[in-house]
């Protein structure tokens, strides 16, 4: 089944949707006038049940078949929330909130999802239950897991899950995917050295927490190159380094790093955590002064399950004829929580020749909207096919 030609006729319309929802980004859970508009198109599509509120400001919809003989609940996943970036595209429908951008696609997701929704509510050519799921906070706030623990997954029935994301510099409406662990595990450290400021021109007098950091920012690289085996994913990156005094003759009295840690499995997870406050705690008593350590495990490492993934990629290579093994990814998705609770997979893409998610000047292409609805919907009426 190539693009459903239901999809090209709606382009306009859902890439209309698209942009509106771009112009009007909101952030983590504050998705108040995207979820309203999501609740009102799904009611609109006629949707046999619509809820709000799960995970705060999540929207379901569920969208029964003509018939249910197979019992199978399928769950279709996308995300709702921006990113805090002052957006720098120009385009005639950039964000009109300072310092909030759809930066990462997520507006694209919706709209896509909603489309697909529009067409199986007007279809119905399947037999069982699809429950298409809208997701705030995904970028850092967890909103997966807070609609999880709603009970999304036993509400709603679902017995499998699938997401999708969009991937600047594929090919434009071709797909990538890969099975088992996918993308990292992501946590972030929060580590304050406390010593002793003083006049710059007499350090025997200070306890240098200058120097103690810089040490910690060179030792922290450590846990890769020298702790790891060199086959594993990591990677430690600190990505903050201040002082407490900016003068140019004042040793600080405390300096504050912070940072990331990205790894693909649970014993590098354990290993670089383990370090980490032993690396801080042993350079703070060697230089005399002291540590304030704070690790946050945040997103789990993200693994699609084998069946599930193989059924994707059929379904992708129906829609556009090719899907293409993705690589290893070291940034997190929320979507693994879901993908804990219940067998499922996320898939890939192309998004073409656009800078790359995160980036000020980033723009989801709406010319990926056919394929991407089309693979939502071959989804739900492959899985769970008409018998008669």
């Amino acid at each position: 089944m190539p693009i459903k030609n239901r999809f090209s006729d709606l382009q306009n319309e859902i890439a209309a949707w698209r942009q509106d929802i771009h112009e009007n980004p909101e952030i983590l859970y504050e998705t108040y006038r995207t979820s309203a508009l999501v609740e009102e198109k799904l009611k609109e599509f006629g949707c046999d049940t619509v809820v709000t509120g799960l995970g705060r400001t999540g929207v379901v919809g569920v969208i029964k078949g003509r018939s249910s003989h197979s019992g199978k609940v399928v769950g279709l996943r996308a995300d709702m929330d921006a990113l805090p970036i002052q957006e720098m595209t120009g385009l005639d429908y950039a964000s009109k909130i300072p310092g909030a951008m759809h930066a990462c696609g997520h507006d694209g997701h919706t709209a896509m999802l909603l489309g697909a929704a529009k067409y199986l509510a007007e279809t119905r050519h399947f037999d069982g239950t699809a429950v298409v799921i809208f997701q705030p906070a995904e970028e850092g706030g967890a909103g997966g897991k807070e609609m999880c623990d709603d009970g999304l997954m036993e509400r709603f029935g679902i017995q499998e899950v699938y997401g999708m994301h969009n991937w600047p510099t594929k090919p434009v409406g071709t797909f990538s995917i890969r099975s088992g662990t996918f993308f990292a595990a992501a946590d972030q450290f929060d580590i304050l050295f406390e010593g002793k400021g003083g006049h710059a021109a007499k350090p025997q007098n200070t306890v240098d927490t200058t120097v103690m950091a810089s040490h910690a920012v060179l030792a922290l690289q450590t846990i890769v190159s020298r702790n790891a085996d060199p086959v594993d994913q990591i990677v430690v990156s600190v990505t903050s380094f201040e002082t407490s005094s900016k003068a140019f003759n004042v040793i600080p009295q405390s300096v504050q790093i912070k940072g990331t840690v990205r790894t693909m499995s649970v014993e590098m997870r354990d290993l670089a955590e383990k370090r980490l406050h032993e690396i801080c705690n042993g350079l703070a008593e060697t230089c005399g002064g002291t540590v304030k350590i704070s690790y946050q495990r945040g997103y789990p490492v993200m693994a699609n399950t084998s069946e599930q993934t193989e059924f994707a990629a059929e379904v992708a290579r129906k829609v556009s004829g090719q899907c293409d093994d993705a690589p290893l990814v070291m940034g997190g998705e929320d979507f693994a929580y879901m993908l804990e609770e219940r067998p499922g997979a996320y898939i890939l893409i192309g998004n073409g020749s656009t800078e790359m998610v995160h980036h000020p000047e980033y723009n989801f292409n709406d010319e990926a909207i056919p394929a991407g609805c089309s693979w939502w919907a071959e989804v739900v009426e492959s899985r769970m096919p008409l018998t008669n």
